[in-house]
């Protein structure tokens, strides 16, 4: 039989895009829900700012 598995896919939208009015950029990645029940940030590049920002998970 097989485990159910406890990762998710997870979309990661930058936050300073947004407030400055500028495309955003979006990254998907996965997570496991169990041992991070919050939401995900991380710091990833950004082309139309052209710079590393911070992504926050979506709904």
């Amino acid at each position: 039989m097989a485990k159910k598995s406890g990762r998710i896919i997870v979309t990661l939208e930058c936050t300073e895009a947004r407030a400055l009015g500028k495309p955003v950029s979006r990254y998907t990645t996965t997570k496991n829900k169990q041992k991070t029940p919050g939401r995900m940030e991380l710091k990833k590049y950004n082309p139309n700012l052209q710079k590393h920002t911070v992504h926050r998970e979506t709904k």
